[in-house]
């Protein structure tokens, strides 16, 4: 996680957020990430515009890093853009991290339990 946040402070990829505009809005998002949902709230429909969105996100020749609340949409998402081209990289923990023994997150990794930058609507 260290590591994309290096990549993603020197430009030399783009964070995409492919969390829900809810998910960003309620629970918080990362500054100067790219918002490109994977699925939509509120039936967690596939967005049909994903290829779209993140190609325009991504600029030719930059990595793209993937984050979702888990790391498991962003790992179907960082899969659809090697698809496309990119070079995709998904982060694991994603933005809360597993729960702990009590169903709670941001308690056991994550880029929020990190003390990475995010900010909260």
């Amino acid at each position: 996680m260290t590591l994309a946040y290096q990549w993603f402070e020197a430009g030399e990829a783009v964070l995409v957020d492919v969390r829900t505009d809810a998910e960003r809005a309620w629970v918080g998002f990362v500054p100067g990430a790219e918002p490109v949902a994977w699925k939509q709230w509120p039936g967690m429909d596939m967005n049909p515009e994903f290829d779209q969105q993140l190609k325009a996100a991504v600029p030719e020749g930059k990595k793209v890093l993937l984050l979702c609340r888990s790391g498991v949409r962003s790992v179907a998402a960082a899969k659809r853009a090697t698809e496309l081209g990119l070079t995709a990289y998904n982060i694991l923990d994603g933005f809360e991290g597993d729960p702990d023994e009590h169903a709670q997150r941001n308690r056991r990794g994550g880029w929020r339990f990190n003390g990475l930058p995010w900010r909260q609507s």
